[in-house]
């Protein structure tokens, strides 16, 4: 009798087996924690549980895939450089148009961080002119402390949002009024 004939493996479950915990490696270099798992539109429902089979399609990784198609799905969570989304979002309010000019040079990746860095120069850049010009022509010692708190106040409001949003509410652009349509406007026009 060949050894070949009594040889049984293991029962192992089928991999689309719902009960079993996926253990895909990380298509990511960098591994982050701290945002929460995205639905992938590479998983394939098989017929076995209940799904549609996809034969020769890209999803399905028949014939059809290809690279194109892949560099095309894009993760609305991946940054340039790695870095976390939330972070780089309230930064670009922080030291205004600094800090906004900044991030649209280096970031080309991530469409939250530039609408934030586009609606950050268009709301510091006029307050501190605003200010400067108070100051510059010697306006009242009270005028310059209400444009001052108004800067202040602006810039930590919405660098607590689009923390708050990247963070918590998955990407929920807050739209300041008429200037976040402008900058959504100037986003869509890159």
């Amino acid at each position: 009798m060949s050894l070949n004939a009594i040889s049984f493996a293991p029962y192992t479950p089928p991999p689309d087996d719902p009960g079993i915990p996926s253990r895909q490696p990380s298509t990511s270099r960098f591994a982050r924690p701290w945002f929460p798992p995205q639905p992938s539109t590479r998983e394939v429902t098989s017929y076995q549980s209940g799904g549609i089979p996809t034969w020769e399609t890209a999803i399905g990784g028949g014939s059809g895939a290809d690279e194109e198609v892949e560099s095309q799905i894009q993760n609305q969570w991946e940054t340039r450089y790695g870095m976390r989304v939330d972070l780089l979002a309230a930064w670009a309010y922080i030291l205004g148009p600094v800090t906004a000019f900044g991030l649209l040079v280096m970031e080309t990746h991530n469409d939250f961080i530039r609408f934030h860095a586009y609606q950050s120069a268009l709301l510091t850049t006029p307050l501190i002119l605003l200010r400067i010009l108070a100051s510059l022509l010697q306006l009242s010692s009270f005028l310059r402390t209400v444009l001052t708190l108004l800067l202040v106040s602006s810039v930590c409001f919405m660098a607590f949002r689009a923390h708050t949003d990247a963070a918590r509410n998955g990407l929920t652009r807050f739209h300041v009024p008429f200037i976040g349509q402008v900058a959504e406007r100037w986003l869509d026009e890159e």
